[in-house]
């Protein structure tokens, strides 16, 4: 691995950040990574954050039309309150903050009293929790659905409308929206290598792939001899369309799982939007890359997002981050 040691590599990876990255105030000692022009005044403000290892969520989206701060913790382990209180102190402009908390225990437990503790304080706060896997309806790290690849797009869209300045109620609202519009889907090629164990973190034998699982390795449906990548598609978006339903168009997420090139993605974006096509189900956007994340894993997942009007005019709002940039 590129790594110094272990026990430095996030307080390593946000010393990078922080240089390559001036228009963010990254604070490698509390980990707490800030938009440059916080808080902004007359704006609802965004706080999202989770265990290292995803990236670019959630610090890769700091920035304007998406979060305010993000809060990384250790890999694959939560951020503790105290870094979410202080992300929310730093970006409150007295418009009220929302917390985007992805559906794992220790995330929904750290943000819970953080927000108890911040309220405290005087922040006003919401929270929406992102819940899209289909997969499995329980987990090793969940009770209900896990959240994935819905993340992005409710950071996206509620972050475009925040930026708008919309009221706290409006931003909470779409976000909850976004939640019940989204459902995604993912399989493993391989296990991802944590820098602590700096091996495979389960068992995945050769010619063999995990059905369903979740960005932390967590186990899925079934595993099964290797597909091809059509017949992947085939069930993965057969799964989502099942569970989803939607009568109109979507915004299709073909996400990398960290391991897999681009080369590989792009083909398995044809056959997604085969399927949609065979489907009957038209596809008004597509992101196609890295972005939700388990480390080195191969693989990939597949999110799609029920689009009207309003969604797709703040999906195709300017955002410049990172991880994420388009528009002005």
């Amino acid at each position: 691995m590129l790594i110094n040691v272990p026990e430095t590599v996030v307080a390593d990876a946000l010393r990078g950040m922080a240089a390559a990255h001036p228009e963010l105030t990254v604070d490698v000692e509390r980990r707490v990574v800030v938009r440059g022009d916080a808080p902004v005044a007359g704006k609802v403000a965004l706080v999202s954050g989770g265990g290292s290892g995803h990236e670019p969520l959630h610090c890769g989206f700091v920035g304007p039309g998406m979060l305010d701060a993000a809060c990384p913790g250790e890999v694959f382990t939560s951020p503790v309150p105290d870094q979410m209180v202080r992300a929310a102190a730093a970006v409150d402009s007295g418009e009220g903050v929302l917390f985007v908390v992805k559906n794992y225990t220790g995330d929904v437990l750290n943000f819970r009293m953080a927000q108890e503790l911040a309220e405290d304080e005087g922040v006003r706060l919401a929270t929406v929790l992102v819940d899209d896997d289909v997969a499995v309806s329980d987990s090793l790290h969940t009770a209900g659905r896990r959240g994935t690849g819905a993340t992005l797009f409710v950071e996206k869209i509620a972050g475009a409308a925040a930026e708008e300045g919309a009221p706290l109620e409006r931003v909470e609202s779409l976000a909850r929206q976004v939640v019940g519009s989204c459902r995604s889907f993912g399989v493993a090629l391989g296990a991802c290598s944590t820098p602590a164990k700096g091996g495979p973190t389960f068992d995945l034998p050769p010619g063999e792939l995990e059905l369903g699982i979740g960005i932390h390795g967590e186990p899925g449906r079934e595993r099964r001899p290797m597909m091809t990548s059509g017949e992947i598609a085939d069930f993965a978006v057969g799964a989502v369309l099942e569970d989803l339903r939607p009568s109109g168009p979507v915004i299709a997420l073909v996400n990398g799982m960290g391991g897999t090139p681009l080369l590989e993605l792009y083909g398995f974006g044809a056959e997604v939007h085969r399927v949609l096509s065979e489907r009957g189900v038209p596809v008004v956007r597509t992101l196609v890359g890295n972005y939700v994340t388990s480390l080195d894993m191969a693989g990939c997942s597949v999110t799609l997002c029920r689009a009207d009007e309003e969604l797709l005019r703040l999906w195709d709002a300017p955002v410049r981050t990172p991880g994420l940039r388009w528009g002005r």
